[in-house]
């Protein structure tokens, strides 16, 4: 049962973090809960080098630690791809 929250919750934060990101267009559901999941991890990787918690369930603090890691992970795509 936890795959497939992480499924939904990775799904939901790699299409908001495509829309912030402006990437919408170039991905599609796959992609959208790989970057989500990946950047759940890499959110609380970054929140735990500033000392905080990382991603601790379904709910709004986990949502918010998930989207900076896939936003962070999609500008390090994108200056990949440009360079």
């Amino acid at each position: 049962m936890e795959i497939l929250i992480w499924i939904i919750f990775g799904g939901l934060v790699g299409w908001v973090g495509s829309m912030i990101m402006g990437t919408d267009g170039e991905q599609g559901i796959v992609l959208n809960v790989i970057v989500g999941i990946i950047g759940a991890v890499l959110g609380g990787y970054i929140m735990n080098f500033f000392g905080q918690a990382g991603v601790s369930g379904f709910n709004f603090y986990s949502f918010i630690v998930a989207l900076v890691g896939a936003v962070a992970l999609l500008w390090v795509v994108r200056l990949i791809r440009a360079g």
